[in-house]
């Protein structure tokens, strides 16, 4: 599982940790089923405080992403996620906010942004067609 951790960009690492496995779930990459790291291995792995990823395992099963199997570790949910569309913009927020500071930074303007993300997802249902 991969999982990167920026300190600079303001969001709380249990937040990212978050969003990442999320994503990960969201792409595929992660299987239901499949064992998360247990909270220490990851914790070490990610140099963070273990209790941060405690946290971010809780934000998981209460949001259903993952459950926790008594004594055994944590998992990826089994059931599909029912997510209104609302959540699903909610979560996707802090993402466009994100690349469009970015895209602000570097003198990019918003119609640019709206071409580039069109055209990615056209590469990307190529690439997965394929």
């Amino acid at each position: 599982m991969q999982i990167h951790i920026n300190s600079t960009d303001g969001v709380p690492i249990y937040l990212q940790v978050v969003n990442q496995v999320k994503y990960l779930v969201a792409a595929g990459r992660l299987e239901p089923g499949e064992e998360m790291p247990a909270i220490r291995v990851l914790a070490e792995k990610l140099v963070v405080n273990p209790n941060t990823i405690a946290r971010a395992y809780l934000e998981l099963e209460r949001a259903g992403i993952v459950t926790k199997r008594q004594g055994l570790g944590t998992y990826i949910s089994e059931t599909p996620l029912l997510i209104s569309q609302r959540e699903k913009i909610r979560a996707l927020t802090p993402r466009a906010d994100a690349l469009l500071v970015d895209a602000r930074h570097l003198g990019v303007d918003v119609d640019q942004v709206v071409e580039l993300v069109r055209d990615r997802n056209e590469a990307l249902q190529t690439t997965s067609i394929k």
